[in-house]
This record gives C-alpha cells, structure tokens and sequence, in this order.
C-alpha cells in the first residue's frame, strides 16, 4: 500500500490479504496471520484544515469497534456489556478484556496508510496479553463481507471526521472502558505511568489521573488494563 500511496493511489482504496507473512503490530510485534482473519489496508489523502492526521486513529477504531458489533449483534444493537467490543485507547478493540484486533497508522507524504488485522476465525494463545476472536464469541463473518462493512463504516467516520473531531471523540468515549478505569501507560522511553482514566482531551490524546491528584496527557504509549 505504501507503494501505492507514493505512486499516487486514490483515497478510498483498499486491500485486502487472505494470509499474510510478514504481519505486524506495533514497535514491530509479530501478528499472526492465519486464513480466515481480516487483513486489509487502506489510505486517507490529508487536507488543509482537517484535524490532525495522527487523530485517524481514533476514526479507525469507532469504525472497527461498530463493525464488529453489527456482526457481534445483528439487528440487535449493543449486546450484553460482557459481550459487547469495548475500546482502549488509542484504537485497540477488546471484549471481555481480550484484544480482537490491531491498527497500524504509517504517513506517506499526504497519505496516511490504515491497516487493520481481526481476529475473526482464530486468535493467538502464547500472548503475554489475553487476545480473542470473534468465532470464540459464536460469529465467524466472512473476511470480504466484513471488509465491505467496514469501508463503508470508515467512510461515514471519515466524512464526519474532516467536520471536526468532536463526533468521533464522543462516540469513542461512550465505546470505551468507564471514565476512572485503572490503566497502565508504557512510553516510548521504557518507563511505565500509572493512573486512572480521566477521558480524552480535545485532540484525542489521554488523560491519565495520577495519584498525586494531577493529570498528565499522553500522546504515544502501549496502554494496558489493570
């Protein structure tokens, strides 16, 4: 895709692998990519006066998060809050504390490249952090179809987005873990921060309430549960 991207590939394109070989998370993790999952790619043209392109990340999960509940819960809405995907700063979507899945942000030039990875028919074992998927939830999508639902959510988000960041913080907040949720923030210099949840700010990045009673604003972190 970043070929692609450099060669002058339109927005709105996307790609979709069967299995890839190569696959990876953030800081460079190995993703394992078996057939079955979801691993597609696509691009967003920056403009002139459009929120931060870094804030993309925030529009990638609440289009992740309602896709896989339109799978999750078919004609239903929101399913039981057990069940139900729940999102953990900045894009990671969990259920039942479990990650379901993976986006990736890279810039190119005036593109930036979004890719996605979903656990929908398997998902790792020998994680140090739990994972799931959506077939040990009773739902196995089909990757296309669900790829299909997924352009079409990211588009609606995007439109929305270029409007201003407000709707797309707003419904990310109202997806994630409850404002106070005890979390742990490991930063680029190998230090750990921990605090309790305090929201977004108004440019998407996260409060962290710390326990001297002041708050600290994280823009780049592997953010984990307690």
């Amino acid at each position: 895709m970043a070929e692609l991207a450099r060669g002058g590939a339109s927005e709105g394109l996307w790609l979709r692998a069967e299995r890839q070989t190569a696959g990876k998370g953030r800081q460079g993790r190995a993703w394992q990519s078996p057939v079955g999952n979801l691993y597609v790619s696509t691009l967003i043209r920056t403009r002139a006066g459009e929120p931060s392109p870094a804030t993309l990340a925030l529009v990638a999960a609440v289009a992740l998060e309602e896709t896989v509940s339109t799978f999750l819960f078919p004609g239903e809405g929101r399913g039981p809050a057990s069940a139900s995907p729940m999102l953990k700063w900045p894009n990671d979507v969990l259920i039942d504390g479990a990650k379901l899945s993976g986006i990736l942000l890279e810039r190119v030039g005036d593109a930036v490249i979004l890719g996605f990875g979903v656990n929908l028919a398997h998902h790792p074992e020998d994680l140090d952090r739990k994972a799931t998927s959506l077939a040990a939830h009773g739902v196995t999508p089909d990757p296309q179809l669900f790829a299909e639902t997924l352009a079409e959510s990211f588009a609606r988000w995007v439109s929305r987005w270029r409007d201003g960041i407000a709707p797309v913080r707003e419904r990310w907040l109202a997806r994630a873990h409850p404002i106070g949720t005890a979390l742990t923030a490991r930063l680029a210099d190998g230090s750990s921060m921990d605090g309790l949840f305090g929201g977004l700010d108004s440019e998407g990045a996260l409060i962290l309430r710390l326990a001297d009673g002041t708050s600290h604003v994280i823009h780049a972190a592997d953010v984990f549960l307690l």
